[in-house]
């Protein structure tokens, strides 16, 4: 058996990976051009600028950052130079986690052994993986407690998701669904809400057992709504859509970070580790995909019906000691302009209704999300 080792962090530092679709600005589909951009970017060897599965994604990731307010230089900076080079491509970034019309059928995989044998175990589960989601890491101290925070943030998880939609079509038609992204990957056998575990030990027991019976061919292939991730020593939150701009990104960072470091407190402290039934996680989930803001949810403690609002309100309000200490006070208070307006699907819908089509809907949000002045044409 291979053994685990969880890297130990002192502190809840905070890591943000977003995933954007590449399209050409002349027609506004998802292009594959992940190479030709990488080499504007100075070459494939980087941390910062990653080739994802398919060639129209690419990951921008943050360093290791102690405050929001850091991963926002940080960000600010590397999307500014990454539009820099998309602008000398004639390409443009997308913020939002499936694209409105482009065709999974028609996207390449990138050229990588290990995607190639993925794509040989999925099959075309893999291959509809063409979606962008927003996954932030926060550092906890041992692998254990790296568990017991999955465990316990699994009833957040449904409120994060419903924040963060933005993926209501899919191949030009509109799903009915604030996030459509949720759905397609729930199709891959080791995606959706994480398996109950007990501590570290077990987790790398499940680990162990899925590579060695040929379930998964590394660890990177468990793609759970949140995981440990033992190399970082963080819990990586990854059930969020791609929002549609970095502030909503810093405010969902915030959000998390605050999250698990208060729950890390709990821990530290003395607390049952479970305190809400699977069946209401999954519940709240769905509503969450479903209605996005508009979604009433069940509370996991009195078990009543609340808005997707009272639930954001209710969770800023007990997480706003822990902003102040992490200094992250503005992005998280950020959470209750953001569910009180339209969603990120919501602002797809109107936009296509205002167009008329779905190349100008996105042609508006690419431009809305820049960091940098738009070049003119």
């Amino acid at each position: 058996m291979t053994k685990l080792d969880f890297t130990s962090n002192s502190s809840p530092s905070v890591g943000i990976e977003i995933e954007l679709g590449l399209v050409d600005m002349e027609t506004m589909l998802l292009a594959n051009q992940i190479e030709a951009l990488l080499n504007a970017l100075g070459g494939p060897d980087q941390t910062s600028f990653k080739p994802e599965f398919m060639q129209s994604f690419i990951e921008v990731n943050t360093d290791v950052c102690q405050t929001i307010g850091q991963a926002e230089r940080d960000l600010s900076g590397k999307l500014v130079t990454l539009e820099s080079a998309c602008d000398s491509l004639g390409l443009g970034l997308w913020w939002g986690a499936t694209h409105p019309f482009s065709s999974w059928r028609d996207q390449k995989v990138t050229e990588n052994k290990r995607y190639f044998d993925l794509l040989n175990l999925l099959q075309e589960m893999a291959r509809r993986m063409v979606t962008f989601g927003l996954h932030v890491h926060v550092g906890v101290d041992s692998g254990d407690k790296a568990i017991m925070i999955c465990d316990r943030i699994n009833q957040h998880l449904p409120l994060l998701l419903a924040l963060s939609c933005s993926s209501p079509f899919w191949g030009g038609r509109d799903t009915g669904l604030q996030s459509n992204r949720t759905k397609v990957i729930e199709g891959l056998p080791t995606a959706g809400m994480p398996p109950h575990m007990r501590n570290w030990s077990e987790f790398t027991w499940i680990v162990n057992h899925m590579i060695d019976t040929k379930f998964i061919n590394t660890i990177r292939e468990i793609w759970w709504d949140v995981r440990p991730h033992h190399s970082f020593g963080t819990v990586e939150v990854r059930v969020c859509d791609m929002p549609g701009n970095l502030h909503d990104v810093l405010s969902l960072g915030a959000l998390i970070q605050c999250l698990v470091s208060a729950l890390s407190d709990l821990i530290d402290s003395g607390t049952y580790q479970l305190d809400s039934h699977p069946m209401l996680v999954r519940q709240n989930k769905w509503r969450g995909c479903r209605f996005g803001h508009e979604a009433i949810m069940v509370d996991s403690y009195t078990l009543k019906t609340r808005t997707v609002t009272e639930a954001a309100d209710d969770l800023v309000d007990r997480l706003l000691p822990k902003a102040d200490e992490l200094d992250c006070t503005s992005y998280l208070t950020a959470i209750r302009e953001m569910v009180r307006g339209p969603s990120w699907a919501d602002r797809q819908i109107s936009l296509r209704t205002k167009y008329g089509n779905h190349p100008e809907m996105v042609r508006d949000l690419v431009n809305q999300a820049r960091i940098s002045e738009p070049v003119s044409r």
